[in-house]
């Protein structure tokens, strides 16, 4: 039996297939999801999404979000969700660059601040791994 993987971020439905299974960065670790799942609702943590499907991995990078799994379905809802071929490497390392500045200027009882900048950070970071991923194959 496929899972339904349902991958929506504000600007448009970014992936709808059936897939053999799926692994999420949940906001404590990866999450691996396979058909007849307990239902589940979570944190989305950036980093990166994998999902096999006849007999092949695939990958794409996802910012923050929650998932929700219910009745073999993975509805996934993130603030961005990019394959390789989407990302622009040098445009992700320069807002990489500028948010690792601006963070060492940050002071921790900015707070609010201080997570936007983190989680820019990871954002990139999952988006560099995804798209480097295949000059290390």
């Amino acid at each position: 039996m496929p899972l339904k993987l349902e991958i929506v971020t504000p600007e448009k439905e970014a992936f709808s297939e059936e897939v053999d299974s799926t692994v999420i960065p949940g906001i404590d670790g990866e999450l691996g999801i396979l058909p007849a799942h307990a239902p589940l609702v979570t944190v989305l943590h950036p980093g990166e999404l994998t999902y096999n499907k006849d007999g092949e991995t695939h990958h794409l990078a996802v910012g923050e979000g929650f998932v929700e799994i219910s009745d073999d379905t993975v509805s996934v809802m993130a603030d961005v969700a990019l394959g390789e071929e989407d990302i622009d490497e040098s445009a992700v390392e320069e807002a990489l660059k500028r948010a690792e500045e601006a963070l060492a200027g940050t002071s921790h009882e900015d707070e609010e601040n201080f997570a936007a900048l983190q989680a820019t950070i990871a954002k990139s970071m999952a988006q560099l791994k995804v798209k480097r991923r295949r000059k290390h194959l």
